[in-house]
């Protein structure tokens, strides 16, 4: 199973993606259905899990969940990051990870140099 939906940001670096999902394509159900991503919302645990592993296949790399609370708080992300480290934004310098954000009515912002070399998201609300 592949996600169903989701967009991908052009005119991007070679070296650098950014992937907007939507709620379509994955394992939960109503009233979650059916690419929930959030673990926080009452969904079955291992049915986010699918659906954030349905994500990591999609993207060929690791997304690094973040628990936001709608503070200030940045994290530089690396191979060792758990999912859960609270946090509204974040950035890595490290290839193979992604900078995960998600919103509802909040914006997210993305943010990277233009060598490649880093890239960072925020929650924007």
């Amino acid at each position: 199973m592949q996600p169903a939906n989701h967009f991908n940001c052009p005119d991007l670096p070679a070296n650098i993606g950014a992937w907007m999902s939507t709620r379509e394509g994955g394992y939960s159900v109503e009233p979650w259905d059916s690419f929930n991503l959030g673990d926080h919302v009452g969904d079955a645990p291992e049915r986010v899990q699918a659906n954030r592993q349905l994500l990591a296949d999609a993207l060929g790399v690791r997304p690094v969940f973040l628990k936001q609370v709608h503070g200030t708080g940045v994290l530089e992300l690396d191979a060792q990051t758990p999912d859960g480290a609270v946090a509204d934004a974040c950035f890595t310098f490290a290839a193979g990870l992604a900078c995960t954000i998600m919103v509802a009515d909040c914006l997210p912002v993305l943010l990277w140099d233009v060598r490649g070399q880093w890239v960072a998201a925020a929650h924007a609300g």
